[in-house]
């Protein structure tokens, strides 16, 4: 064998170095992508917006991220449980939506309001709280998100009403807060028909004090085991008794620890993501996410919803829409008093708390919750 020269020896490192360099480039975005609390996240933290016409701009959410939802929420159930403490804890504030959002200006007005405005007590509300969106690519928008809202879409699959696809995309919202900001400590799901009764600073001094998930979790409903049985009689068996199930408002704010026990939950969504028999009486993200909290942490979460929703003279599955002639001062402060309905273990807690947020607003009452959002909606 021959042997080698100090020429043919340099022309091997040559060769050998675009290897060692794209392996190392490779473990270091790996290694960055799988723990979202390492220093060189940050730098990924800023990349621009895949499909973001305007170069120069960029977006907070961390990209690449794996686009099969058991990939994504494997990688979102190992981030730290608890918040950056050097950081103050923001609110995750998730939009499930198949339309536009009509209420954006309102919005606008909510996280940004006039500074001069006394109400406005705590500094640089930017910093305290992200928006995350779901939009439905099966139902195109009319117009883009904006203000607010732009650049916040998450990558979002179909959903259907009364189907998993329901659970999967609030998972999803989920997985994506938690991969994108370490500072998020309350994630709170919202409808496109949702809007604040209260101030930002008001809302955020409640969550954040609370430390607690606040979900509607309610037993012994009328007709709660016929929604028990909508997929067989024993389908839920033995994962799901009878005496575990658990209905209750879709729209939740879930504390960091909750949120991380959703999206690493595998055994109960088997049995929820089955289809139903009956469509009539399955509402699996009614249903899903009290049981699963219900089942695995009771004690940490208040049993009811921060988001008022009238049901009374209702019929398919529909609650009332408060329409243009009957949005006014009288109709905020009457949402205002009204207390949240406590489900089970309600009597054990020793605070009371107010709603936070309400539905249903038809988007041509916009303009008049404009009106009154200064001296009405966010005069706390």
């Amino acid at each position: 064998m021959l042997s080698p020269t100090p020429f043919s020896l340099c022309c091997a490192l040559l060769l050998c170095l675009p290897v060692a360099l794209f392996f190392s480039v490779s473990s270091t975005t790996i290694t960055t992508i799988c723990n979202p609390n390492s220093n060189s996240n940050k730098s990924l933290s800023t990349l621009p917006f895949p499909n973001d016409k305007n170069k120069n701009k960029t977006t907070p959410f961390i990209r690449p991220l794996p686009q099969d939802d058991a990939q994504l929420f494997h990688l979102a159930s190992h981030v730290n449980p608890n918040p950056i403490p050097s950081t103050p804890n923001k609110i995750a504030f998730m939009f499930l939506t198949t339309s536009s959002l009509p209420f954006t200006p309102l919005w606008q007005r909510y996280f940004f309001p006039n500074q001069s405005n006394p109400q406005t007590h705590i500094p640089n509300p930017n910093n305290l709280f992200n928006i995350y969106i779901h939009s439905d690519p099966s139902n195109p928008q009319n117009s883009p998100f904006t203000g607010i809202f732009s650049n916040r879409t998450i990558p979002s699959k179909p959903t259907l009403r009364s189907h998993p696809s329901l659970i999967s995309a609030a998972r999803r919202l989920l997985a994506n807060a938690l991969l994108h900001d370490p500072s998020n400590s309350m994630f709170a799901l919202l409808s496109p028909t949702c809007i604040p009764l209260h101030s930002f600073p008001f809302t955020y001094k409640i969550l954040i004090r609370s430390k607690k998930s606040f979900i509607e979790i309610l037993k012994d409903e009328p007709g709660i085991k016929a929604r028990y049985i909508a997929r067989g009689e024993d389908t839920m068996l033995p994962e799901v008794p009878i005496q575990s199930f658990r209905v209750g408002s879709q729209f939740f704010v879930l504390a960091r620890r909750h949120a991380m026990l959703v999206v690493n939950d595998t055994r109960l969504w088997r049995k929820f993501n089955l289809p139903c028999k009956s469509d009539s009486t399955c509402y699996p993200e009614e249903h899903y996410f009290p049981t699963l909290l219900s089942m695995r942490d009771p004690l940490s979460c208040v049993p009811a919803t921060l988001t008022h929703v009238d049901w009374r003279g209702t019929h398919g599955g529909h609650p009332r829409t408060y329409n243009e002639s009957q949005v006014g001062p009288e109709l905020i402060r009457s949402l205002r008093g009204d207390r949240p309905r406590y489900g089970d273990g309600g009597s054990n807690l020793t605070e009371e708390y107010p709603f936070l947020f309400a539905r249903k607003f038809s988007p041509e009452g916009l303009e008049k919750l404009m009106e009154i959002a200064d001296d009405v909606i966010f005069r706390d």
